[in-house]
């Protein structure tokens, strides 16, 4: 397939005309590693519809958005520096202005800004060195900006991981499919889907809590207790391929880009993850292709060890 690909050098977050490269390649993800400090690629035809995440990686300095679990398009990406770090977890876009300037350093120009925490977190196009430079948001070149703020809406997931890759054989999101083999998972069940009636539906299993929380249309709708067996380290993310006769067909969504990235899950591998049979039906009721889970062995309690994970409604 053939993927076009465009540089933007950035003098400061003003735009500036597009450098337009021609490159041969299987994915957009198997670009990834080719993409040099401003350039990205777009590729939206891919997966024309269906809802979308965004993956940020500190670690690679990329970001990778899918569409139907399906990668669409990619760029470099400039972070937080030293003492100014970019939070990781799972974030929801808050509020979009084409036209932004930051509050909290000098009035700095923030175009295309979208975003993620109202304590001055961000995605916005900006200078991008080829390493870690913001004062936390995270930059991206001016065009491939613009043009994914054209595609997202306020509420859609996106992950900030420092995952370098994946493993080969990761947990996968059983939840959906087991039953409560563990005692004790009925209790602390929450589920309130007329706070958000319609919208993408995005579902975060903290090992470290032992606990999902289902957020739809940035909100969270729905959380319960969880269990699984064996260790789990990082942060890996799933999307739902599509349902069929034979049940739901999930697939990885890349962090990097390993051959197995975008392979469909094997049903032999859910058996890890059990949770009430209660939160299995409610959960089963509202998702749809395109549907995400992320699976975290940080917490993402308010006063846990470590609550990288950051959840947040609109401001009232």
């Amino acid at each position: 397939m053939k993927m076009l690909f465009s540089a933007m050098l950035l003098a400061a977050a003003a735009p500036c005309a597009a450098q337009e490269v021609d490159l041969e390649s299987g994915s957009v993800v198997q670009a990834v590693t080719q993409l040099k400090a401003g350039q990205y690629v777009w590729a939206p035809e891919v997966a024309p519809r269906g809802p979308m995440l965004l993956i940020v990686n500190v670690g690679t300095q990329r970001a990778v958005l899918f569409r139907n679990g399906v990668p669409i398009a990619a760029s470099t990406v400039s972070t937080g520096r030293p003492g100014h770090a970019t939070p990781t977890g799972v974030f929801t876009i808050l509020q979009k202005h084409v036209e932004h300037y930051s509050s909290l350093y000098d009035n700095a120009p923030m175009p295309y800004m979208q975003r993620l925490t109202w304590r001055g977190v961000a995605l916005h196009a900006g200078n991008l060195p080829g390493y870690p430079a913001s004062h936390g948001c995270i930059r991206l070149p001016a065009e491939f900006a613009k043009l994914l703020y054209g595609e997202t809406k306020i509420g859609m997931t996106v992950v900030i991981t420092h995952e370098q890759s994946l493993p080969r054989v990761a947990p996968t999101p059983g939840i959906l499919s087991q039953g409560a083999e563990t005692t004790g998972l009925d209790s602390g069940f929450v589920w309130k889907p007329e706070k958000a009636p319609d919208g993408p539906v995005s579902i975060l299993v903290s090992t470290a809590d032992r606990r999902a929380i289902v957020i739809r249309n940035g909100l969270v709708i729905g959380s319960a207790p969880v269990s699984v067996d064996g260790p789990v380290t990082g942060t890996w993310a799933y999307a739902l391929k599509n349902i069929d006769a034979a049940g739901q067909h999930w697939v990885r969504m890349a962090l990097s880009a390993k051959p197995s990235d975008g392979d469909e899950i094997a049903k032999s591998e859910w058996s890890r993850f059990h949770a009430s049979d209660d939160f299995r039906r409610a959960v089963a009721g509202i998702i749809e292709p395109g549907t995400t889970i992320i699976v975290t062995s940080d917490s993402v309690a308010a006063n846990g060890v470590k609550p990288v994970t950051v959840l947040e409604g609109p401001q009232q």
